[in-house]
């Protein structure tokens, strides 16, 4: 069985087993001991105080590097997720990528080329809106995607592909743990009928009216070949080096407020603490300190 590398991960009735034992279906979307949206926005606010100072020192020491991954249905609340949680963040040390459908750059590349790409640099925190996980979800839903992708072996057995691809995932984030990366990834598990809620939302108010594509609702119609890949895709890819967590995202507040605490519980396990100055640098700032103080 896998191990740790840089931290324990933090329990959580939503972390996706290491064994491989996981049913998408049992997990609640709305769960019973949601104690309401203004407790939910105060242990937010809460969590980000502490994240803030801890992100301080994570930039200062220069030695870890932090991915968070976001993947969820259309709807589920990535943007707004990410935007509350990492507020009051310095944005210098945040990189965001939105990854969309592959160009033809990336096309000539294998699938874990572009994300590498965009890993964060030590004492910064990455986060992914959509990841690499696209290769084993909407493009498993939708095989034809396959033949723009140009590859040079294909099994007979699409299963044969998914498989592959998940050992090459856990490959590429063991490697990536073992250089100082932090992994959480986080899966917003809204139920369909909470999508469809949204969906009425954005197509009745003007201002939201932007946020529909009119390929949502027909990937929708696909829920059940969507909680299949998603099912897979969790159970053979969380790692203790590289946990899934299945937030559930009926309750946007609920959520935003359990992502939050599992990052600060996850960042108070490292050793980060601001640099040490050597002896010699401390005297130069202790007589600079005199002189003004002279002043």
């Amino acid at each position: 069985m896998a191990h740790p590398i840089l931290f324990e991960p933090v329990e959580s009735p939503y972390l996706v087993p290491f064994d491989g034992d996981f049913k998408l279906r049992k997990l609640q979307t709305d769960p019973d001991d949601n104690p309401g949206k203004a407790e939910n926005i105060g242990g937010l606010e809460h969590a980000i105080e502490k994240l803030s100072k801890l992100q301080e020192r994570l930039y200062a020491q220069h030695r870890y590097s932090v991915l968070l991954v976001f993947q969820a249905m259309d709807a589920a609340g990535k943007d707004g997720t990410i935007r509350a949680v990492m507020t009051g963040i310095n944005p210098q040390g945040c990189q965001v990528y939105s990854f969309k459908s592959p160009n033809s750059e990336e096309l000539d590349h294998d699938f874990l080329w572009r994300v590498t790409r965009a890993l964060p640099e030590r004492g910064r925190i990455g986060i992914w809106n959509r990841s690499h996980y696209e290769e084993v979800l909407v493009v498993r839903v939708n095989p034809s995607f396959l033949d723009g992708q140009r590859l040079p072996r294909r099994p007979d057995d699409l299963d044969d592909l998914w498989r592959e691809r998940y050992d090459s995932i856990v490959a590429a984030e063991k490697h990536w743990a073992r250089n100082g990366c932090v992994i959480l990834k986080f899966f917003l598990n809204v139920s369909q009928k909470e999508q469809h809620k949204r969906f009425l939302e954005r197509v009745t108010d003007p201002d939201h009216f932007w946020k529909f594509n009119s390929t949502d609702m027909a990937e929708s119609k696909k829920w059940d070949k969507y909680m299949e890949a998603y099912q897979d895709a969790l159970a053979s890819t969380s790692k203790p080096y590289a946990p899934w967590y299945a937030i559930p995202a009926d309750s946007k507040s609920y959520m935003r407020r359990a992502i939050a605490e599992i990052i600060v519980g996850t960042l108070s396990q490292l050793r980060i603490e601001y640099p040490k100055l050597p002896d010699k640098e401390v005297a130069e700032l202790q007589r600079v300190k005199a002189e003004l103080s002279s002043e």
